[in-house]
C-alpha cells in the first residue's frame, strides 16, 4: 500500500522499494575533490592513509539477510555503496547473484574505472540485472574531468563507457533487460561551463540521462565552489540550465527520445538555503540506507548531517521492517521539514 502525505508531498510505502547498502565506503581508486571520504581535503582520507582509521566493509551476510526479509514486502532494487567504488567490494559478484535469486534490480553508481574485471566483464555481469548504471562524470576533456576526479583517465573512461553501452544495446536487442546509463555530475563552479558539453557528449554516446546534485561543501577549500552561495552564482547556474534544456530539446537520441535531465532546473535567487520552495524529499518513506555496520539511515545526506535526524536502529539487532514501521521513523516522516538538514538538503526534488 502507498500513502501520499499531501501536506509535504511525501510518498510513504509500507516497505522500502529500494535499499542502499554502504558496502565499502572507504575503498576507492580516485580522489574526487568533493568526496566526503576520498577528497584530498578529507580528514578521514588523510587518517586512513596514515593507518589511523580502519577500512569499513559490510558483512555480506547482512546484505543477504536484509534482502531476504524485504524482497517479499516490496523491495524492487538495491544499490551497493555510493561512497567509495562498489566494484572494489569483494562480494560484488554475490550481490549480483542475489539480484537474480530474489528478482530485484541492481542500481549502480561507479566512477567508471571498472576495477578488477574491466568494463567488458563487469558489463556482462551487471547488464542482465541492472536498472541503471550511473557513471560519475564531471567534464568533457581530460583536463576538466581530472580537475574534479583526481587521478582519472578520461580517454579510458570514454572507451569503457562505449564498451558498456555496446554490451547493453546488444543484450537489449536480443530480448534481454534494458539497463539505462546515466552520467552523474556534482554541480559546482569548476565544472559549471562543462555541464552543456557533458550533455552534448552524453547524447552523442547514447546515454539515457544526465543526473546531478549541487555540491555538499564538506571542506573549507571548496566552499566557493557552491553554486548556491550567492544570487550571482545562482543566476549563472540558471543560464546554464536554459542552455542544457535547449541542447536536449534540439538534439534527440538515436531512439528519437530526448535525453533526461534530472535535477537540472532553475533555482530561486532568494532561496534562504533551500533549493526550491516546492522541492520535496524523494527518499523518506520510500527508500532505506544501511551503513557498513548495520545502522539504519533515513537518507543519503552526509553522515554527520543525517545522524542529527536521530538513531532509528541497527539491522544486526532488529529487522529492517520493524525499524521502518517504528514510531520514531514515522514521526520523522511527518515532521521532516522542521529539520534544517532536510529544508536545506541538496537532494530535494520538485514534484512532477
Amino acid at each position: 500500500m502507498i500513502e501520499i502525505n499531501q501536506e509535504n508531498m511525501l510518498v510513504r510505502n509500507d516497505a522500502p522499494w529500494r535499499i542502499t547498502f554502504d558496502t565499502n565506503p572507504d575503498d576507492c581508486n580516485l580522489n574526487c575533490v568533493m568526496c566526503e571520504e576520498h577528497s584530498p581535503y578529507s580528514p578521514s582520507h588523510q587518517a586512513r592513509t596514515r593507518g589511523e582509521l580502519p577500512y569499513r566493509r559490510m558483512d555480506i551476510k547482512t546484505i543477504e539477510r536484509v534482502i531476504a526479509e524485504c524482497a517479499p514486502n516490496g523491495l524492487r532494487e538495491i544499490i551497493p555503496s555510493t561512497m567509495g567504488e562498489p566494484l572494489i567490494y569483494k562480494h560484488m559478484p554475490r550481490i549480483i547473484e542475489l539480484c537474480h535469486e530474489y528478482k530485484v534490480k541492481l542500481n549502480l553508481t561507479t566512477n567508471g574505472t571498472f576495477p578488477r574485471l574491466g568494463a567488458e566483464e563487469w558489463a556482462k555481469l551487471i547488464v542482465p540485472v541492472g536498472s541503471d548504471v550511473k557513471f560519475s562524470w564531471n567534464g568533457s576533456t581530460q583536463k576538466s574531468q581530472s580537475l574534479v576526479m583526481v587521478n582519472n583517465d578520461f580517454e579510458q573512461n570514454m572507451r569503457d563507457l562505449r564498451t558498456f553501452i555496446n554490451i547493453r544495446n546488444e543484450h537489449a536487442a536480443s530480448g534481454g533487460n534494458y539497463c539505462s546509463v546515466t552520467l552523474q555530475m556534482t554541480f559546482m563552479e569548476m565544472n559549471l561551463s562543462q555541464i552543456p558539453e557533458v550533455v552534448k557528449l552524453a547524447i552523442s554516446e547514447g546515454v539515457d540521462r544526465i543526473k546531478g546534485h549541487h555540491l555538499w561543501a564538506h571542506f573549507e577549500e571548496i566552499k566557493n565552489e557552491d553554486l548556491r552561495r550567492s544570487a550571482d552564482s545562482i543566476q549563472r547556474w540558471n543560464e546554464v540550465v536554459k542552455v542544457c534544456q535547449t541542447i536536449a530539446k534540439d538534439n534527440l537520441l538515436s531512439n528519437g527520445k530526448q535525453i533526461e535531465l534530472a535535477n537540472i532546473y532553475q533555482l530561486e535567487p532568494n532561496h534562504n538555503g533551500e533549493l526550491h520552495p516546492k522541492a520535496t524529499c524523494p527518499f523518506l518513506g520510500r527508500e532505506a540506507w544501511v551503513n557498513s555496520q548495520g545502522r539504519f539511515d533515513p537518507c543519503c545526506s552526509p553522515d554527520e548531517l543525517r545522524q542529527t535526524l536521530g538513531y532509528f536502529g541497527n539491522v544486526e539487532e532488529k529487522g529492517l521492517m520493524d525499524i521502518w514501521s517504528s514510531d520514531q521513523y514515522q514521526e520523522l516522516l511527518s515532521n521532516y521539514l522542521e529539520n534544517d538538514v532536510c529544508r536545506q538538503c541538496n537532494m530535494r526534488q520538485i514534484p512532477e
